[in-house]
């Protein structure tokens, strides 16, 4: 195979960006190599199909963190999305820019140019809503709307947060996050629409892009400091690509500090055990992981009809036909309903927890199998953990799932915020506007009075909700492992375009940050290339 001007190492929501906007102006050629398959699943359009996605191994990688004292010891399931599209195939859909003092804060970190000045265009370049004022994008390729369906009982807990003193916001994409209303996800028309479709489905019409599924990527190659290409598996051949220019990784928070650990880049005590030669002591890469941590409380419903009662028997059939013929009805829903971004204590200048209500209640969350009986769930998380945790490859064998260590509640600011996160989500549903809805408190229940139950509720019930970033840091310092332009520092000819590089947690569902972090670095990358 004759070099390409770029190889891209995954092909989820980054690579899919990088892949379209590379190939773009016809100039270069580009190689887009995918561990896995085509997004050619029937569920993967139907937003409720994600239930569907989330264990099925051909679309998702399965990942699970190594058990940790702070949760108890349990060993916590990781989704993450496998196939062209990624994450986006899989994920819930909700489309939150975060904070603009997120992004301040990046650049607070040595990350110049990443301020919410001058990422704030790259929002509105991929945003295609038709809600929302000046500052939301209008004709970008991501097609987004806010959560198309309404039920009393939603409109309950609005009216019951109004009451408690919250306000209501049509648009926390807008100039304030703070505030209840409905979701925006990621949709056209009642569909799922993931970056495949948004980027990748109209590149792959170019000629100068060459598309490769099935390939895993086992190691980078170099030329002494420059990294000139990848080795990578197709079934049982092992094959090679060349890069003119340059190799971008778009593997993902797990997946790319893992790659460049097998390639001999990162920290002697990982690499030594592992007998890999270092070619770069890179000591930043696979640490600073940080993730989002949720709890799910759930309440016994009457007087109302709840997706638990309308996924099953004649109601069910009722809605696949309302979806089928008017792309409407609980089969356009993902994992949110309705939002709440709240400050947890009053003296806070911007929110620091989130909730996503749904009036469903799972029997078995970790299969996605919903309660008989009417039942709602307020899921509970911190916006920006101070928790840090490490992603590192556990064996030299590219196959190998790499060890997965959050340290999910390690930090008190965590625990406070999750705490009294959960105290105001109680409050609220305690309101005279949920009382005809609510039978009464199934979890945590009766047992969480004090602040050490809540807490152990939190260490002993809570999940990932599958935002993982930070472990290959952008920054300035020392620890960074790439430069404010992407750059793997030290080394030639390689960056990381991918969740990996945001080096502190965005306030909210990260898939439109990682979106411009790859339009921006998309940018960065043709400014670059030699005239």
């Amino acid at each position: 195979m004759e070099p390409f001007d770029y190889v891209i190492v995954g092909g989820g929501a980054a690579g899919c960006i990088l892949a379209h906007r590379l190939t773009q102006d016809g100039r270069q050629r580009v190689l887009l190599l995918e561990a896995g398959g085509e997004p050619d699943s029937r569920w993967i359009s139907i937003p409720a199909g994600f239930s569907k996605l989330l264990t099925n191994p051909r679309y998702n990688w399965l990942f699970k963190t190594e058990p940790e004292p702070n949760t108890h010891d349990r060993i916590i399931s990781v989704p993450r999305g496998k196939g062209l599209g990624g994450s986006t195939l899989i994920n819930g859909m909700i489309y939150v820019r975060g904070q603009p003092a997120d992004y301040d804060a990046w650049e607070g970190a040595g990350a110049a140019g990443w301020g919410h000045r001058e990422v704030e265009p790259y929002f509105r370049k991929l945003e295609g809503y038709g809600g929302g004022g000046a500052a939301r994008g209008r004709d970008g390729p991501l097609s987004l709307e806010q959560v198309r369906e309404r039920f009393p009982i939603a409109q309950g807990f609005l009216d019951a947060a109004a009451e408690d003193g919250q306000r209501l916001n049509d648009d926390y994409n807008g100039p304030e996050q703070e505030g209840f209303g409905y979701y925006q996800v990621n949709q056209r028309e009642g569909r799922r629409w993931s970056a495949y479709d948004a980027y990748l489905a109209p590149a792959r019409r170019r000629p100068n892009l060459v598309v490769v599924t099935d390939a895993q990527v086992q190691r980078l190659s170099f030329d002494g400091g420059r990294c000139v290409g990848v080795v990578y598996r197709r079934g049982h051949e092992t094959l090679s690509a060349q890069a003119r220019l340059e190799v971008v990784l778009c593997a993902g928070a797990f997946q790319s500090p893992q790659l460049l650990e097998l390639s001999g880049i990162g920290r002697a005590d990982v690499l030594g055990p592992l007998g890999i030669p270092m070619r770069l002591d890179a000591p930043g890469v696979g640490e600073n992981y940080v993730d989002h941590y949720a709890t799910r409380m759930n309440w016994r419903v009457r007087d109302a009809v709840t997706l638990n009662e309308m996924s099953r028997g004649w109601r069910l059939m009722q809605q696949v036909a309302r979806y089928y013929t008017q792309h409407r009805g609980i089969l356009t829903l993902g994992t949110g309903l309705v939002h709440g971004f709240v400050k947890t204590r009053a003296e806070m200048d911007r929110p620091d927890a989130q909730y996503f209500f749904m009036h469903a209640s799972y029997a078995n969350a970790a299969e996605r199998i919903l309660d008989r009986a009417p039942g709602m769930t307020i899921g509970v998380t911190q916006l920006r953990p101070e928790s840090v945790g490490s992603v590192h490859a556990r064996s030299p064998d590219p196959q190998a799932a790499p060890a997965i260590r959050p340290n999910f509640l390690a930090s008190p600011v965590d625990q406070d915020c999750m705490v009294e996160a959960m105290k105001i989500a109680r409050r609220i549903v305690g309101r005279p506007a949920m009382r005809p809805y609510v039978a009464h408190e199934m979890s945590p229940g009766d047992a969480a009075q004090d602040d050490a139950a809540w807490l152990d509720f939190a260490r002993r019930n809570g999940q990932t909700i599958y935002h993982p970033v930070g472990t290959c840091r952008m920054g300035s310092d020392a620890g960074a492992v790439v430069d404010a332009r992407l750059r793997v520092n030290g080394l030639h000819g390689l960056r990381v375009v991918d969740a990996s590089v945001i080096p502190k947690m965005v306030s909210g569902n990260i898939q439109a940050a990682v979106m411009m972090v790859a339009e921006k670095g998309a940018d960065l990358i043709l400014a670059d290339r030699p005239r």
